[in-house]
């Protein structure tokens, strides 16, 4: 049976951000009930309940995995070290996808799949090294493809994923000069995730619902989609950075070009936010903007939710 469980639900820094002291921040960190604490985004996926898949290694893993009770080792015949997590898939190489792959460091195999262009920043910074590539292969993704995935040892997980490209940035450390401008062509990818005949998608990063997306979505039976920001000038306007949404490969959740508009008439039939930015009120269980989505049909991601398609 397909399960998924949120490590993480927050964007880049998360809830609350270590130097932010933006109003949802100081609520957070007060232990306001509706401003709960999020890490930064990921998730745990299964087949079988026994080996898992996680989607980006996000910079709080190791506390991810603590609070993860089925992702806890479980050694068998004497060993010391023992996980039960056999791959690892990139939606992209930012900091806050692949910064806790050098927590995985600790000589343990597992399959380590992505973009080629995510795989080539890993390569082209040897600190990656440090995650052996004898013991943590490292495999492309073919684009619009669906692939069986598969352990170190080459033994199927019972789960296929089938990757495309999105909207979206190069990462932020690889920008040269200024805006770079959109890419379209791998740089960022969603997921298709798929067992036993049910599937969800994946898209934490996502600065457009272009047509091809959208057809790509309809009918799905869940979607965790890109939540960064409520509107495009968020940022600016809470004083957190000079750059839109836009600029950073962001749609909006707002607005007509937004998440809550462009999938109002897609008939996904779970539709979960995800990747949230500590400015977005939507964290706030008493605002105004969480009220609108949840009467629009939509769930906003909490660590440890599980999730069944």
């Amino acid at each position: 049976m397909l399960r998924a469980i949120v490590l993480g639900a927050a964007a880049g820094g998360g809830f609350p951000q270590w130097n932010s002291a933006g109003p949802g921040c100081l609520r957070a960190r007060a232990g306001d009930p509706a401003a709960r604490p999020r890490s930064q985004a990921s998730l745990a996926v299964t087949a079988d309940g026994e080996r898992w898949v996680l989607l980006n290694a996000s910079p709080d893993l190791r506390a991810q995995l603590q609070a993860t009770p089925a992702l806890h080792p479980r050694p068998q015949g004497g060993a010391i070290r023992h996980s039960p997590v056999a791959a690892v898939v990139l939606t992209g190489a930012e900091v806050d996808t692949i910064a806790g792959l050098l927590t995985m460091r600790e000589r343990h195999a597992f399959a380590l799949y992505g973009s080629p262009q995510s795989l080539a920043v890993l390569e082209a910074n040897p600190i990656f090294l440090a995650v052996n590539p004898s013991l943590v292969p490292r495999r492309p993704l073919p684009l619009g493809e669906p692939l069986a995935l598969t352990g170190a040892d080459g033994k199927p997980l019972g789960l296929t994923v089938e990757a495309y490209a999105v909207p979206g940035k190069v990462p932020l450390f690889a920008e040269q000069g200024g805006d770079p401008g959109r890419a379209d062509d791998g740089e960022t990818i969603g997921l298709r995730l798929s067992a036993g005949g049910r599937g969800f998608h994946f898209i934490p990063g996502c600065a457009a619902m272009t047509p091809a997306l959208a057809a790509r979505l309809r009918g799905a039976d869940c979607l965790f989609l890109d939540g960064t920001l409520w509107r495009d000038d968020e940022m600016i306007l809470a004083g957190a950075g000079p750059k839109t949404g836009a600029r950073m490969g962001h749609m909006s959740i707002d607005g007509p070009a937004g998440a809550l508009a462009t999938c109002r008439s897609l008939g996904i039939r779970r539709r979960i936010l995800i990747h949230l930015n500590n400015t977005n009120p939507v964290l706030l269980d008493d605002s105004p903007e969480r009220e609108a989505v949840l009467a629009a049909g939509w769930e906003v991601a909490e660590d440890g939710m599980e999730v069944i398609p």
